[in-house]
């Protein structure tokens, strides 16, 4: 499974930003599709998680802010930030575990997202 994450950049405080992943290679090993992210100096951290039937769970930090959706025809999921903060500055990555062995993990190279005025 190859996961290609789209859609970092530069976004001022209050700002939009919407990120894909699409996934490719042998889908039918992954459900749940997952972005991260880390920040300078911090742990990575799950921010959004989606399943294949579409129920979704958010970090704390991004709810209400933030929403994952995915497209399953088109093996691609999106996250859309809404009133970004700086505190939300971060590689984003997307994350996808094998249903088989679990304990192997999938992911996208990261992609960028400043926040800042």
């Amino acid at each position: 499974v190859q996961l290609q994450a789209f859609g970092g950049g530069l976004v001022q405080p209050g700002g939009s930003l919407r990120l894909s992943c699409e996934a490719s290679g042998n889908i039918g090993r992954i459900n749940v599709m997952n972005w991260y992210r880390q920040a300078p100096g911090k742990q990575r951290e799950l921010v959004a998680m989606i399943r294949r039937d579409g129920t979704s769970n958010y970090a704390d930090s991004v709810k209400v802010r933030f929403t994952i959706s995915r497209d399953n025809a088109k093996n691609t999921v999106d996250l859309r930030m809404d009133s970004l903060k700086p505190e939300d500055t971060a590689v984003y990555y997307c994350n996808a575990p094998d249903i088989i062995t679990p304990w192997r993990n999938y992911w996208g190279e990261g992609t960028l997202v400043t926040v800042s005025s």
